[in-house]
């Protein structure tokens, strides 16, 4: 590892909702994509479970 390495820009691992995407590979873009699509399915777990635990309370009130 060098003492330069520092300077080297950084590319973002993650996508800035908006962000330029003129300058991104297809690679790179696909790679986003994934990356999106693997949020959303964290996103929709959550809301499944959130939903799941509402309705189980719901249940129990109405008894």
């Amino acid at each position: 590892m060098s003492i330069f390495d520092d300077d080297r820009p950084k590319k973002p691992s993650a996508h800035e909702i908006g962000s330029d995407l003129s300058l991104l590979s297809v690679d790179e873009l696909k790679a986003r994509v994934a990356l999106m699509q693997a949020e959303i399915a964290r996103l929709e777990a959550e809301i499944a479970t959130k939903a799941s635990g509402r309705k189980a309370a719901e249940n129990l009130f109405r008894s």
